[in-house]
């Protein structure tokens, strides 16, 4: 056995988890064998020699080829107890195989992991319950797998019920909960029935928003306890409060451990493409429809040469080209920015009455053609983050859509020092230059103004 979890009490240790070289491999491919009888199989018996061998004389090979991968490999890492830990990786970069190794769903090809302390996890929507039992009888079940007393989870049961927001149906066996519900009761269970070590796949997605900021605050007060929290999401703007430390996961390989901004700033670095453009050549295979079709996004300097770095004074211009197909058709272009935790920036629309210039081809029948809209942001608005621009159209209403890429390109903006004088990182996604004002109001009255503070 490969993973081994040790009680809090006999390990005092500082490290709750300690990974070492955990490689996970999968066959993958190859025929699969059919339910055969026992008369099949002797046949096959007999057969078996002749087949090879006349394989041998034709000059082929008689094994089976199967393809293998490994969708993890030599992993290493530890982590201390109370630290929240947050992995972050494209799809298929071996995050939720990591999980499930640790909570010994799987075990691994190589390499060990040991874990000190009482697992909970939330991998799966449902995973642990039984789905013939009722939401109350599985709160014990799962109290009893994690170790916990009776009166232990007696203890915090009522406030397990209330935190899901599901005591109306505590009764009700699990087979009949919505998605949403499984995920609610699940989270409640795992958070509360005290673990040191709580494991929490990227699920939490399925709640509603009230819901998710419950869970992550909740998650937030399990850290401040002194548990253990090893997060995978999607999400950076969670990923980046809650998670101090973070691992970069690239290829079943870890790329990078260290501080979260650092690693969340190398992800997105990899996913998005700074070029500065992209285009469709073919009208045929561009994102759109029988009416409109993208050509292409760019980011441009104030000289019009493609650009994917700017300096935070530096005007930026959008240029989103496409084709009309349809004659006489109409439609109004759009533009989103979001900042590199993926929160939405500003969102900007070419109606004249939204903007400082008037657009003449907004709801204006269009000749069949190729057309290019441009889009000014002013310097000096964003702060220096990399932000990612989706590209939208649509006709006189949103639902008619013609084309929408939520991240098509992204850019780049850069303070080189000539507007922070105090050398600090200002937070937020914008940075306008403001009007400010001071004015002297003269010395204060004898009595009832500025004490004074000069030593007697």
């Amino acid at each position: 056995m490969n993973i081994r979890v040790n009680s809090w009490q006999k390990n005092m240790s500082d490290i709750a988890i300690r990974v070492e070289n955990l490689s996970k491999q999968y066959r993958i491919g190859g025929p699969q064998a059919p339910y055969k009888t026992i008369r099949e199989s002797l046949t096959e018996a007999v057969r078996a020699p002749f087949r090879r061998l006349a394989s041998v004389v034709r000059g082929q090979s008689s094994a089976v080829t199967n393809e293998t991968i490994w969708a993890l490999k030599d992993v290493s890492f530890e982590v201390k107890r109370g630290e929240v830990v947050g992995i972050i990786g494209r799809n298929g970069a071996g995050k939720s195989t990591l999980l499930k190794i640790l909570t010994r769903i799987t075990e691994p090809t190589e390499g060990r992991a040991e874990m000190h302390g009482r697992v909970g996890s939330l991998l799966e929507v449902g995973t642990g319950f039984h789905y013939e039992l009722t939401g109350r009888e599985n709160i014990y079940l799962n109290g009893a797998i994690l170790g916990m007393k009776r009166a232990e989870i007696e203890r915090k049961f009522d406030e397990i019920v209330d935190f899901s927001g599901v005591e109306k149906f505590i009764d009700t066996p699990v087979k009949h909960y919505s998605s949403g519900m499984h995920v609610r009761l699940a989270f409640s269970v795992a958070a509360h029935l005290e673990p040191e070590i709580l494991l929490v796949d990227e699920v939490l997605s399925v709640g509603d928003y009230e819901f998710q900021k419950k869970c992550l605050g909740k998650m937030g007060e399990v850290s401040r306890e002194g548990r253990t929290v090893l997060l995978v999401s999607h999400n950076m703007t969670s990923i980046n409060n809650l998670c101090g430390r973070s691992l970069l996961l690239e290829h079943g390989k870890v790329a990078m451990n260290g501080n979260t901004p650092d690693v969340i700033q190398k992800y997105l670095a990899s996913v998005h493409d700074r070029s500065g453009q992209i285009v469709w050549d073919d009208p045929h295979t561009a994102p759109g429809n029988d009416r409109r079709r993208l050509h292409s996004v760019q980011t441009l300097s104030a000289e019009g040469k493609v650009c994917s770095d700017f300096d935070i004074r530096q005007d930026i211009l959008i240029h989103v080209a496409y084709w009309n197909l349809m004659d006489g058709s109409k439609c109004f272009i759009a533009i989103r920015l979001k900042d590199e935790f993926g929160n939405v920036v500003l969102t900007s629309v070419n109606i004249p009455r939204e903007n400082l210039t008037i657009d003449t081809w907004f709801d204006r029948p269009h000749p069949v053609g190729l057309f290019e809209t441009v889009c000014r942001i002013p310097g000096n608005l964003l702060n220096s983050k990399t932000y990612s621009v989706g590209v939208m159209s649509a006709g006189r209403a949103k639902s008619d859509l013609d084309f929408h890429v939520p991240d098509a390109i992204s850019f780049k903006v850069s303070d080189l020092g000539t507007r922070n004088i105090y050398n600090i990182n200002l937070p937020g996604s914008v940075r306008p230059k403001l009007a400010w004002s001071t004015e002297y109001l003269g010395q204060p009255a004898a009595t009832g103004g500025i004490p004074n503070s000069t030593p007697q």
